[in-house]
């Protein structure tokens, strides 16, 4: 573990070396967060309740999102780049060394914008979501289960590169995956509804945690764990299934 937080160590302080930059950055997502909240606000105004969700709900829902994607995004910046990565040929520096090299890949590189994000987020929570220990908790534990579950899904968009021979893969899976789970899940039907809680799990990455914080169910928090330790594992084994094609120098090459 000791060389993965060096690695952490190093990624922050690289991001940290432009401070102004730094500052620029995180203001410039914490503005456009706050236009998101702007935005729920004057709809529910309007409004009022759509399918049980109000304008809580709604900040529940964006304080999680943004918590979640802000730490996946700032902190573990490389899970949506590993498609690139690998048709570059820029893994080979982390197969070179004595670390796991997926955990490695993943804390290499901080995106500064999206630390906005993260920061926006539990300042949301402290501000709306009414905590308490049990609620704060009940949030900790929802960002925590969205995280996993989003990394993961990002994990195994990204060596979809090697069997289709591009590498927007990853790209593609966080725009999607985003995109949704900034809407309420109640909004969506039929089939539409059953692809944000499968393929694209947009549900556990924000409506679902959102929701447990203010109506806990035992069944639906089990739901949600077992699809981040379902997700968590597919990202490992396709990374896995993937370094073994990369390392006898089939698809992962720059046409």
């Amino acid at each position: 573990m000791r060389p993965i937080a060096a690695t952490v160590r190093g990624a922050l302080a690289e991001a940290w070396a432009n401070r102004s930059g730094f500052w620029t950055q995180v203001v410039a997502m914490v503005v456009n967060d706050l236009a998101w909240v702007v935005f729920w606000l004057l709809f529910f105004h309007r409004v009022g309740t759509v399918r049980g969700w109000d304008t809580h709900a709604v900040l529940m829902l964006l304080a999680v999102l943004t918590t979640s994607a802000g730490f996946v995004l700032g902190i573990l910046a490389n899970a949506r780049r590993l498609g690139r990565l690998a048709a570059d040929g820029d893994l080979d520096a982390s197969l070179a060394l004595p670390v796991p090299p997926l955990a490695h890949l993943l804390v290499r590189r901080i995106e500064t914008t999206n630390l906005g994000d993260l920061g926006f987020g539990v300042v949301l929570f402290v501000v709306a979501g009414h905590p308490t220990v049990e609620r704060t908790a009940v949030y900790l534990v929802g960002v925590v289960v969205a995280a996993t579950l989003f990394t993961g899904f990002l994990v195994a968009a990204g060596p979809l590169s090697l069997f289709v021979g591009r590498n927007e893969a990853g790209e593609l899976g966080f725009q999607t995956v985003l995109l949704l789970a900034m809407y309420p899940v109640d909004l969506f039907g039929g089939a539409s509804k059953v692809l944000l809680y499968t393929v694209v799990p947009a549900a556990f990455v924000g409506a679902v945690p959102a929701r447990l914080v203010d109506h806990f169910d035992p069944v639906l928090a089990a739901a949600a764990l077992a699809a981040a330790c379902l997700f968590a594992l597919i990202g490992w084994a396709s990374f896995t299934l993937g370094l073994r094609r990369y390392t006898s120098g089939s698809v992962w090459t720059r046409a």
